[in-house]
């Protein structure tokens, strides 16, 4: 049962599954990552969510948008009711136009990191639940194909639903906004390619920008220059081996494409303060989830 959602998200690209059963398989934790996967939350009672160190208060029966690879976090939540759909921007990109709503202010808005939207006009929770869950759940049992095509258009349509409550007018003014796109996409290919390239001249040239414009867009959006996100990328797959694996130091220097462990020693303690060989002693054993 543990990797059941891990797997279903392998499979198809999409998994739904209810906050308290993700908690359950979470050991009790209530600590998550999204990974590279897009999170769209139906919260149907009040709930605090914590989401890359910024507290949200999200009223109930509302829609809760967060991209890839944020760290989320509940608090008080026991007894609320939410449910959590996760998916592959594979699977959701059908078209250039779903492409385009991937990217849009929903999953990455620079001014917040999650884009919330409350259901508007008096609509009962059973009948929302219904056809944002129920529904679904009886396509699952009846034909995995049906599942999955009913599970697109269930998205499409709450994106779209989500889509006119942001301000049209203010996003086609802000110049800012395609800032956005472009450090996502930077994020998306370093987290494929980090381990062989860690220079911000191989992402700027991939994007077809330059050094000086990407690292412009990535401390607007991030508060963090392109150099430095790459670093922290680094710092935090050197921390993750050494919390849960049993990697030497010199494998954990090789797997992250250090040919030099000297040199990787170095890289560790400039970032940190600490060699690599006092992180054993410092970490404790908690692994992150994925929803």
């Amino acid at each position: 049962m543990t990797y059941t959602i891990t797997d279903r998200l392998k499979k198809t690209g999409f998994s739904m599954n209810p906050l308290s059963y993700v908690i359950e398989r979470n050991q009790g934790k209530k600590d998550f990552n999204t990974l590279e996967y897009f999170n769209v939350w139906f919260v149907f009672d009040d709930l605090e969510m914590i989401v890359e160190g910024h507290s949200y208060d999200v009223k109930g029966i509302s829609t809760v948008f967060i991209g890839p690879h944020k760290s989320i976090s509940f608090k008080d939540c026991e007894g609320k009711e939410a449910y959590v759909f996760s998916f592959s921007s594979i699977f959701y990109e059908q078209s250039s136009t779903d492409s385009v709503f991937l990217n849009s202010a929903l999953f990455f808005h620079y001014g917040s990191e999650i884009f919330i939207s409350p259901y508007t006009g008096d609509v009962p929770k059973d009948i929302m639940r219904y056809f944002l869950v129920n529904r679904l759940l009886d396509f699952q049992k009846k034909d995995e194909r049906l599942f999955v095509s009913a599970a697109h258009n269930t998205l499409e349509t709450i994106i779209l639903d989500a889509l006119l409550a942001i301000n049209h007018e203010e996003i086609e003014k802000d110049e800012k906004l395609e800032y956005v796109s472009y450090v996502n996409r930077f994020r998306v290919m370093l987290q494929r390619d980090f381990k062989t390239e860690k220079k911000v001249s191989y992402y700027a040239s991939a994007l077809h920008i330059s050094t000086r414009k990407l690292t412009s867009m990535t401390e607007f959006i991030a508060g963090k220059s392109a150099k430095e996100i790459i670093i922290d990328k680094l710092v935090n797959e050197f921390e993750k081996s050494v919390k849960y694996t049993t990697l030497t130091i010199s494998e954990i220097s090789y797997q992250l494409g250090f040919s030099d462990e000297a040199n990787f020693t170095n890289f560790i303690k400039k970032h940190t303060g600490k060699k690599p060989t006092e992180f054993r002693s410092l970490v404790s054993c908690v692994f992150p989830f994925s929803i």
